[in-house]
């Protein structure tokens, strides 16, 4: 069962396990931002987030958000050179983990809740932003229980290569949720995300030490090993 010509070995060499079971620890806070998919002055996905912002501060987390207004379509005659696009950018860098809260609309996250993901790169020259991160996702709704939102931020999650938790938060009928302050009523909607905030604590610390070996891949070893050796390759040759 050994047989596997098709690898190279110098390349797949086994499991490290001192690098996953005993790496370096980090002892600043973990490092969350969250985003929210609403400009309205009374955006429940804002108040959300800002819950889930207060439950993180309380376990130990330092929390930034990315206020989205001014942020323009992409590829809308803009690049990343543009203050919000690098803002955003900044922050994803900065990050060990991320909350995403968005409202459903039409059966779906909003367009601002894609717009900011969009402009979140898969690579930025040698550093992929998100690769190895952890992920919360949340949803309110004006109507009814619903998943659709969270279940499209959990296949963005996986294309940006984030750890995306298990649980998540959806609130139905928002609006009947939070107080005239902005504050959200106890309830097992709150106590939900209270669970989620702890989950995410737990996942970013258990991984955040770990991620770069964690996707390390043999495929993208492959990969460097042999464009290394076309450029050693011309180079001799030239």
């Amino acid at each position: 069962m050994t047989d596997t010509p098709n690898i190279e070995d110098a390349l797949l060499t086994g499991i490290d396990e001192a690098a996953l079971m005993t790496p370096q620890h980090k002892t600043h806070a973990p490092r969350i931002l969250i985003l929210y998919g609403s400009l309205r002055p009374r955006s429940f996905s804002r108040l959300s987030g800002e819950e889930a912002g207060r439950i993180l501060t309380r376990l130990g987390a330092e929390v930034r958000f990315f206020n989205p207004s001014g942020l323009p379509l992409v590829d809308d005659g803009v690049n990343a050179t543009h203050p919000k696009v690098r803002e955003l950018r900044d922050l994803v860098a900065w990050s060990e983990g991320m909350v995403w809260s968005s409202p459903e609309r039409h059966g779906a996250m909003t367009g601002l809740m894609k717009t900011q993901i969009d402009w979140i790169p898969l690579s930025d020259g040698a550093v992929r932003p998100t690769q190895g991160k952890t992920l919360a996702v949340m949803q309110v709704s004006g109507g009814s229980q619903s998943f659709n939102a969270v279940n499209q931020m959990r296949i963005l999650g996986r294309w940006m290569r984030l750890i995306t938790i298990p649980n998540q938060s959806s609130i139905p009928k928002a609006f009947q949720e939070f107080d005239a302050e902005g504050r959200m009523h106890p309830s097992p909607l709150y106590d939900r995300i209270v669970d989620v905030m702890e989950e995410l604590m737990k996942f970013t610390l258990l991984t955040r030490d770990r991620a770069d070996y964690l996707v390390d891949r043999y495929s993208e070893r492959k990969e460097s090993a042999e464009a290394l050796m076309k450029r050693v390759n011309l180079s001799a040759a030239t």
